[in-house]
């Protein structure tokens, strides 16, 4: 008989070991999770251990849940059965706990990025009340693009591009409050929390910051915002600097339509390559639709 029960602070080493089990067999180009990288989940996606769940079949892991959360609400940031023990209805009892939870709890907005091709997924979501909100694209920028508007333009502008930091964006105001349209991964709690392996650039003028951009090493954008409309100009700056830097294709992952527009990133030479599905749903109502479910 299965058995569920929600995790604490000293049971990372039961999530790893559920994650390495569950999750592992569907994401084998993934490194194998280590407590380093779970501790690191806790730090930089706010992951809480009383919002993961495991499922048991006598002593071995068979499901695992993954929640991270803040003020906002709580992302399923991973949950998987294991394939010996699909269809046996692991995976929405797990959301429908974590739901009961937080609908007396909260936050009560509970959400996921999923990718577009795992249909199962998708499926699972769908079946235990969660409505499809938006389409997530991951976008690339290859170095034999063209260079995009304006990318030469700063010096005889009056503008210059120069390296910043997240704690000199946050002291000018400028990183924003958090803001459901961008993904979990590049919201402002993450780029806090990661602040010491993100670097950047932006545009400068006499006056004031006019756009930028924060990057890791690997080329991965965690940021990208211009407050003067030029048609991408200034951003185009920041981005020919990054690649005279000898950084290789760029990528931003997981772009809401409202966060940044088609148009600007095309402009920019930023390419789709690939998408993610936003689910959410609001715990009570989500626990309403499962209980009808079940009853059918």
């Amino acid at each position: 008989m299965a058995a569920y029960r929600f995790c604490r602070t000293d049971d990372i080493a039961l999530l790893v070991d559920a994650l390495n089990r569950c999750w592992a067999p569907y994401w084998p180009d993934e490194p194998p999770m280590t407590r380093d990288a779970f501790k690191r989940s806790i730090r930089d996606l706010q992951v809480w251990c009383s919002s993961c769940m495991v499922a048991f079949a006598g002593p071995d892991p068979v499901g695992v849940l993954i929640g991270a959360k803040r003020p906002s609400g709580t992302l399923v940031h991973q949950i998987a059965v294991h394939p010996d023990h699909r269809r046996h209805g692991h995976g929405r009892h797990l959301l429908a706990s974590l739901g009961s939870k937080l609908s007396i709890l909260g936050p009560p907005r509970m959400a996921v990025e999923i990718p577009e091709a795992h249909t199962p997924a998708c499926e699972l979501f769908s079946a235990s009340g969660y409505v499809q909100e938006a389409h997530l694209t991951d976008y690339v920028l290859r170095i034999d693009e063209p260079e995009a508007p304006g990318a030469h333009a700063g010096d005889h502008a009056g503008r210059f591009v120069i390296p910043v930091t997240v704690d000199d964006l946050a002291a000018n105001g400028l990183l924003g409050e958090a803001d459901p349209r961008t993904c979990w991964e590049r919201a402002v709690e993450t780029l806090t929390a990661r602040k010491a392996d993100i670097a950047g650039l932006a545009v400068a003028s006499d006056e004031r910051i006019e756009a930028y951009l924060l990057y890791l090493n690997d080329g991965e954008i965690v940021s990208l915002r211009s407050f003067v409309e030029d048609g991408g100009s200034r951003l185009g700056q920041v981005l020919a600097r990054l690649r005279a830097s000898g950084v290789g294709a760029m990528r931003i992952s997981k772009v809401h339509p409202e966060e940044i527009s088609t148009g600007l990133l095309e402009a920019l030479g930023f390419r789709p390559a690939g998408r993610h599905l936003l689910y959410a749903a609001q715990a009570g109502v989500a626990q309403a639709v499962q209980g009808a479910g079940a009853t059918a």
